[in-house]
Parts: structure tokens; sequence; C-alpha cells
């Protein structure tokens, strides 16, 4: 059955540009290749939405070609999208609204384990040549920041993984990634790996002493799941297209095990999933991913055969969590329920579901230990009147408080040694250029930080005394704030920054709590 579904996929692709080839506006180019190129990173391959929208004949029934055509020409302010006149000529700009409208949602295409295998390129092959120490100057590979930089249009020569020290706030090392950089992990073990993954499921695999990709390898068309095992011995990586999440060799990056994402969700029906949040815990040699569509978790063991535990009735739309009580609790966010269900990674059941705002998205996580409670802070896209930040006792698992702010939120931030959580507002306004900051102690909001852009991610260094923002839709800088005055102290350029990454996540677990405090 993949066989002739592959077979189908790449047939469609032929056809598409024959088709497209002998229309009078667009003649000679491939509509569905110039779709991939320059829209699927970001609306999905599949014409199914990942960042941004669905694209196909169903979605945009009854749109204005004319809106649509003005839309890609003049770009989405306070998006991601940016205006591609200039980039594209007005006939393909044409043929490509043509394509938008008339294209179903596909059926979900196959990319097997052969698939990956002839995807991997070796660009060092022999690593044992590597230096043994980092080639520019830093006191420890801890303080690395890395930073997604998106490019320009999702690709090109902007697009790029972006080191910087953390301490002098210089780049020392860019890994160019030909589309848009979306997530940068670390391996725990290991201080010199790193591993990047871009919007269209290609994985990196980064030597932070010589600042240089290694090798490199497409584990789908698109989708952002990526987790590092505890020992550094393997990856995990989760597709929106097609619904698969694979089990590589952290250090070949050879696929060892693929598997089909569906099940039955909570609602009694049997779904094909995409894949949501991906993580390795320190509490065990396991790996948690998310089933978004099928509301169901699943803990991967890391040993022969690689045995799955279903955890189902998780809730509907799973996406992104965190850890707490040294990795054994899995904070998961579900979207379509506005609850944060909490997982036991060691009795592998949910033992709490939790209120977590409008539409929570927990991002990388924040906790806190405050006059000896654990506090965890969870942002929400705020898709109602009230726009707050829930605070949980994570170690009685209640809310104890929800904190008014400004609008929706994605991502907060919080450092042991520095006194404010910080969150990005994701409003479509003036909102959108600000970061604000809420009091460990007091849990209110005392500053608001109007970054410039769109001002998102916020990371702390790895030692808390500097904040990191991405300022990229609109700024094209990360700007970099002192964590006790708030004096802006550096910008930095680069196209388009989108997520930024402390390597100082990889000791403490989830932002906030220090090494001893992983209670």
């Amino acid at each position: 059955m993949k066989k002739i579904i592959k077979k189908n996929w790449q047939l469609l692709t032929l056809v598409t540009g024959l088709l497209l080839s002998a229309g009078s506006v667009h003649a000679g180019t491939d509509m569905h290749q110039l779709f991939q190129d320059n829209c699927a990173s970001c609306h999905g391959s599949d014409h199914g939405g990942f960042l941004a929208p669905a694209l196909n004949s169903t979605t945009l029934k009854g749109r204005s070609p004319t809106a649509l055509r003005s839309l890609i020409m003049t770009g989405s302010f306070g998006t991601l999208m940016p205006p591609f006149y200039g980039r594209l000529s007005d006939e393909n700009i044409r043929g490509l609204v043509d394509h938008i409208q008339s294209t179903p949602k596909l059926d979900n295409p196959p990319w097997t384990i052969e698939d990956m295998k002839q995807s991997l390129k070796v660009y060092v092959k022999d690593e044992s040549q590597l230096p043994s120490a980092p080639t520019y100057k830093i006191d420890s590979t801890d303080d690395l920041i890395g930073v997604a930089a998106r490019g320009k249009h999702g690709r090109g020569a902007g697009a790029k993984a972006v080191f910087i020290n953390s301490k002098s706030h210089q780049i020392v090392g860019e890994i160019p990634t030909g589309v848009a950089a979306h997530i940068i992990d670390f391996n725990p073990a290991n201080p010199r790996w790193a591993y990047v993954k871009t919007d269209s499921a290609e994985i990196f695999k980064v030597d932070l002493y010589s600042m240089q990709a290694v090798r490199s390898i497409k584990t789908g068309f698109n989708g952002p799941g990526l987790g590092v095992s505890r020992d550094g011995k393997y990856l995990m990586a989760g597709s929106f297209v097609p619904h698969t999440a694979v089990i590589l060799d952290a250090d070949t990056l050879e696929p060892l095990k693929l598997f089909e994402l569906e099940g039955i969700d909570p609602d009694g029906n049997m779904v094909s999933s995409d894949s949501g949040m991906i993580i390795g815990s320190p509490y065990a040699d396991i790996f948690a991913i998310a089933l978004e569509n099928a509301g169901q978790v699943w803990v991967i063991d890391l040993e022969e055969g690689f045995p799955v535990t279903k955890i189902k009735n998780v809730g509907r739309h799973l996406h992104d969590a965190f850890l707490t009580h040294k990795g054994r609790k899995l904070m998961i966010a579900s979207y379509d329920d506005s609850i944060v269900a909490v997982i036991d990674l060691k009795d592998r059941k949910v033992i709490k579901k939790l209120a977590g705002g409008c539409v929570p998205h927990v991002g990388g996580g924040a906790a806190v230990k405050v006059d000896g409670r654990t506090l965890g802070f969870g942002t929400n896209f705020g898709t109602c009147e009230k726009t707050v930040v829930s605070v949980w006792d994570l170690d009685k698992m209640e809310l104890i408080k929800e904190v008014p702010v400004s609008g929706g939120t994605e991502s907060p931030a919080a450092h042991a040694n520095a006194p404010y959580v910080a969150v990005d507002i994701i409003t479509k306004d003036r909102r959108a250029r600000t970061i604000q900051l809420i009091d460990k102690k007091t849990l209110e909001v005392v500053k608001t930080l109007d970054v410039g852009g769109h001002a998102y991610f916020p990371e702390y260094s790895a030692d808390g005394k500097f904040l990191y923002v991405s300022a990229g839709y609109a700024g094209d800088e990360v700007v970099v704030y002192d964590s006790f005055s708030l004096k802006k102290v550096a910008t930095i350029q680069m196209e388009s920054p989108a997520g930024i990454f402390s390597r100082g996540r990889v000791k403490y677990m989830t932002r906030g709590l220090s090494p001893d405090e992983m209670e």
C-alpha cells in the first residue's frame, strides 16, 4: 500500500507539472514545485498547514484570487510571511494562486527509512580529525546561545543556525541550513554536539568546537519534533508530513526504527496523527512523543526493539511540554481542552489535568523555586477575553494563580539567578513588540520591554545574567538585556531570528531550575 501511495505522490508531482506547464499564465513552471520551494515549509507539504494556515481548495474556497495575489506580493505583517514581490514573477504569483485554490489537501505522502538513508549526507568523513576544543574564545560551551534564523523567505543564505557567546554577545559560528532552522537541541552527554532541525525536517549534526555541520539527514517533509536521549546515543524526530517518527543513531544519524503515528483519539475515532513534542528525560532511557491528533502520548524505551507504551485520552490537540520532578513528570499542553495534563513517566499514566488558560502553549517550559515551592509557568495563546499566564504549584500539582498579561503568550523563560519570568506577547498589533516580566516572588507583571520588531522566544544565558529576545519578523536582530536592570546591552543582526536555545538547558532540564533544584 505504501509503495502505491509513494508512486501516486510522485505521479502527482509529475502530472501537476505537465498540466500547469500547459497553462498560458505560467507556461513552463511547475506550480507544485513552486509551492514546495516557497510555501510548503510554513503551509505544509501536503497543503494541510504547519506553522501557517492550510492552503488548499477547501480552506480557500470562495476567497478572492486578487486578494490572495496581493497577500503573496506584500506578505503578512506580524507573521513569518515576507513579501514575494520581486522574488516571484507576476505570472508565477498568479499561477500559484490558481494552484492553491484548485489543489485539495494531499494524502499523507510516505518518507521511508530507505528514503532517509538515501538523503544522508556526510560532510566530515573522519571526525577524529576535528579539534579537541573550541577554536574560538569561550569559557564553556554551556555559554553558547543558538538562534534559529529563518532568512527573509524561510530559506536561502539567511537561513542558518547562529551560535553566540552569551558572555561577549559575539557570533562564534553559523551553520547554513538552506531552509529555515526551527529547533536547536544539544547532546547532554557530550558538549561538542548540537542538532539543528529545519522546517523541511532535515537534521544537521553540528560540531560546536569547529562550528561546522558534519552530517545531515532528511527525516520527513516538515514537522518540528526533535529530542535527544539522556545518554546522548539517540535522537528522535517526528513529522507533520508524513505522520511518522523515527529514532536515529545520534552519532551517525542512521535511522533505526520508524513509527507510524496513529491511534484512537479521545472521541473514539481512529486517526493518523501529526507528531507533537518529543522529549528525552534525565529520569530514564526513554523518549516521550505526543500524537497531536490522536490525543495520546507514547513512551518509547531505548532498548532492543524500542517497545512503546501508549498513554491514551491525554487531551485533544496535544502539542508542547516540559519536565519536572527530575524528569519523572511530563507537563503537556492540550490546545482544544485548554488544560495541561500531568503524566507520571514512571507509572506511565495521566495523574492530573490542570487549567491552562486559553489554548495553552507552554513552549520549552519555565519553572522556579520560590520560598520552598516549585512553581511552573504556563503561557497560552489567549484566544478568549481573558489573557493570563497560569502559575501552578508543581509539588501539589494545582493552579495557584492566573497572572493578567497584555495579550496571548507563547514562550516563557526563567532562570534560577534571574528575578523575572519573561513571556512574549503574540498579538498582531504593537503589543507584539513587547516582552512582559513577571516577578518570581509577587507573581505580578512588573515591567514591559518594547523590544521592537516582533518580539518572540525569550531565553536566559546559562548564568542567568542576560536575557536574549528575538526581534525578528520586522526588526531582524536579537536583542540582549541585563537580567536585573533590564537595560539593553547588545543587539546582534541576522535575518528573521526565531527560536533561541541555550546550551545551559541540558544542565537544568527545565528553564528556571538550577541543577540542584531539579526536584
